[in-house]
């Protein structure tokens, strides 16, 4: 899934796929009408990608998305793995990436997407980003009873019935139901940790790289690099940066500096080659705060300047 603003977009066109219809099916009516965006799908729909792929990846996304699943499964952070036996609340957001693995066939339940501009609407002042839930280092998965799993399936019932009628403020009545998801998710415990020592540093290495990876590609010039340095990636896993450092040098060879280094010179010389993007569009895309330090740090890895490279 690409980076930026069209990350949505690709969301649609990779559920069209695995459901064998056009995206036009699955987009709500008249929500282009609407500032923001949700939708609310069944997970039986999606199915077959959990059949084909056995995981549920993390995608950088300008999307957040509640699930209700039923079935067992494990959720792997950088620095937990957590086994749910039967039912799952889960919270996803961008600022933390995750993989969540089906361990059996008999997977159902309900989740909806929407944007943070969907939101902005509720008179609440939900700020989605400052609740506990949302932050990063939190646990936002929850195993529940069958009792609650379906005391929730009926908040989700509400949200396929009213997506498709004609009530003038359905909107805010989702954004409500959204808003009480939410604060069910708030009132739970976390979920039972589990360590699993043996595979920690390869869990680690894998949701660093796919986390560096969805940094990218840099799209139009206004898009620029959220994370930089060291200390941002290891809060995003929740893992101390030394032991993050630790773990990809010895996995590598390479420090955590200079694997990031490394791609964002990649991510340079493709904008310089194949963009007439500015030098100061790039450096600023690319994090750089003055124009003068991204042409010391590009001359410091390739011996020339930005614009001798591009020539």
């Amino acid at each position: 899934m690409k980076a930026g603003s069209n990350s949505l977009d690709d969301f649609y066109k990779e559920a069209a796929a695995f459901m064998g219809k056009d995206i036009t099916d699955l987009l709500p009516p008249g929500i282009q009408n609407e500032v923001g965006h949700f939708n609310v799908f069944d997970i039986s729909q999606t199915i077959r990608d959990f059949k084909k792929k056995n995981i549920m990846p993390y995608n950088r996304r300008d999307y957040y998305k509640i699930s209700l699943i039923r079935g067992k499964n494990k959720a792997e952070y950088a620095d937990k793995v957590i086994e749910i036996k039967k039912n799952a609340l889960l919270f996803a957001t961008h600022k933390i990436p995750y993989h969540y693995v089906p361990s059996d066939d008999k997977q159902s339940g309900t989740f909806c997407v929407f944007t943070e501009a969907f939101m902005v609407k509720n008179k609440s002042g939900v700020i989605l980003d400052e609740l506990p839930i949302f932050k990063v280092g939190a646990t936002p998965i929850f195993e529940i009873s069958d009792k609650e799993a379906d005391d929730l399936q009926l908040i989700f019932n509400k949200m396929k019935e009213e997506l498709v009628s004609e009530y003038e403020y359905k909107y805010d009545l989702l954004r409500n139901y959204v808003v009480e998801l939410i604060h069910r998710g708030q009132k739970l415990q976390p979920a039972t940790t589990l360590h699993h020592t043996q595979n920690a540093a390869s869990r680690i290495i894998s949701l660093f790289i796919e986390l560096l990876e969805r940094q990218f590609p840099i799209e139009t010039p206004g898009q620029r690099l959220e994370l930089r340095s060291a200390k941002e990636y290891a809060n995003r896993l929740s893992v101390h940066v030394n032991h993050l450092n630790k773990v990809l040098k010895e996995s590598t060879g390479r420090t955590t500096s200079e694997i990031i280094s490394s791609r964002i010179l990649q991510e340079a010389k493709i904008l310089l080659k194949q963009t007439s993007w500015t030098i100061s569009e790039i450096a600023y895309s690319l994090g750089f705060e003055e124009v003068a330090h991204f042409s010391n740090f590009f001359k410091k890895h390739t011996k020339m300047t930005p614009l001798k490279f591009r020539d």
